[in-house]
């Protein structure tokens, strides 16, 4: 795994040195299979049925959060909130209770990290600037 530097409060630097795709993204957001996002969060996402309400909607999280923000929260949410509920995507830490299928792997590679991320700015208050389905 990469090292990661936090910063006030966020990871500045990506994970892989390479933008992050929105459209790979927004697939890994909307994949009941990968990393569960819609388990707890809504969004826009209108073919998307049964979406979360543990966690915030992400309509306009482009809005409200950096980059690196949204990076430090995919990466490991803990560090700003222990007792958060958000599954941390790319740390081991903690990792005691894993099924060996998973032992020693983070949830998400980085690259995928870096698409969350570029979908998730992507997100804004604003209907025109969302991406299309």
């Amino acid at each position: 795994m990469r090292p990661v530097a936090i910063v006030d409060g966020a990871i500045p630097a990506s994970l892989t040195g390479v933008p992050g795709d929105p459209a790979r993204g927004r697939a890994l957001v909307v994949d009941r299979t990968k990393g569960l996002c819609l388990l707890c969060h809504a969004g826009p996402f209108p073919e998307e049925r049964f979406t979360g309400n543990l966690g915030p909607a992400l309509d306009g999280i482009g809005d409200r959060l950096a980059p690196g923000a949204l990076r430090l929260r995919l990466v490991d949410g803990r560090v700003l909130n222990p007792d958060t509920i958000m599954p941390s995507y790319y740390s081991l830490a903690g990792t005691t209770r894993v099924g060996a299928a998973w032992r020693d792997r983070p949830v998400l590679e980085p690259q995928e990290i870096e698409d969350i991320v570029a979908f998730l700015a992507t997100l804004r208050d604003t209907p025109s600037e969302r991406p299309a389905p």
